[in-house]
């Protein structure tokens, strides 16, 4: 199963913002951001202006790298966010929140979607009381989402019932923190989906979508453009 497996602070940095990545850590000032907030590379500090082009990339980018999906994952929920009806961000938008690990770290099970994805491979979750260790498995309105009986002694869940109860989540799911037990209440809105990620984008939604068809176009069009300079020279 492809990943991403390098630094992931880097990718904050090179988008000149926090995406919290790392859980607490994103919130102390070892914060990559905090001690050095230029992009990384050799001529990261000298970055130029960025067209409009550029612009939707790096937005689209942004929403990518904050649920953790590669680009043919990526492209293959936004073919399916096309034939679905509605408008195709938004329902890009609400799959992606839909992911288990998603919705595990949204349910306060984990202080980061990489975490909350290696709970999940790791075989301590169960959906509607079957164990499920793909992380992105479509959750559906009206599924239970719970820890195993078993993983429930383990130390990092005893520490973590006394911090569950208080802690912040989306309208869209509710947790019992006494079973380790949550719900998706119900389908995550336009507002709901969006209200974490205008804290990272700067673009509106319908500007990053178009990026996806636009990428495949420009890189055949600079491959012929190069071939073409080489032929001539």
């Amino acid at each position: 199963m492809a990943r991403y497996h390098e630094a992931v602070c880097r990718l904050c940095r090179r988008e000149g913002m926090k995406l919290f990545l790392k859980g607490e850590r994103c919130f102390k000032e070892k914060c990559a951001v905090e001690r050095r907030s230029y992009a990384p590379g050799q001529h990261g500090k000298r970055r130029n202006k960025l067209q409009p082009y550029g612009m939707q990339l790096r937005e689209k980018q942004k929403v990518r790298r904050v649920y953790g999906v590669l680009e043919a994952q990526f492209r293959r929920y936004f073919a399916e966010a096309t034939r679905q009806k509605g408008v195709a961000g938004e329902n890009l938008l609400r799959l992606l929140e839909l992911r288990l690990d998603n919705v595990v770290y949204s349910l306060g099970f984990a202080s980061s979607r990489n975490q909350a994805r290696q709970l999940v491979r790791h075989g301590h979750l169960q959906v509607n009381g079957r164990t499920t260790n793909i992380p992105s498995f479509h959750v559906r309105e009206g599924d239970r989402i719970e820890v195993r009986p078993s993983s429930r002694k383990t130390e990092y869940f005893k520490t973590l019932k006394d911090a569950l109860g208080g802690a912040q989540k989306p309208d869209w799911v509710a947790v019992d923190a006494d079973t380790f037990v949550g719900t998706v209440s119900s389908l995550p809105t336009r507002d709901q989906a969006i209200s974490m990620l205008m804290s990272v984008m700067q673009a509106p939604i319908a500007k990053f979508v178009r990026t996806i068809n636009e990428v495949p176009g420009k890189l055949v069009r600079t491959i012929a453009a190069v071939r073409d300079q080489k032929e001539a020279a």
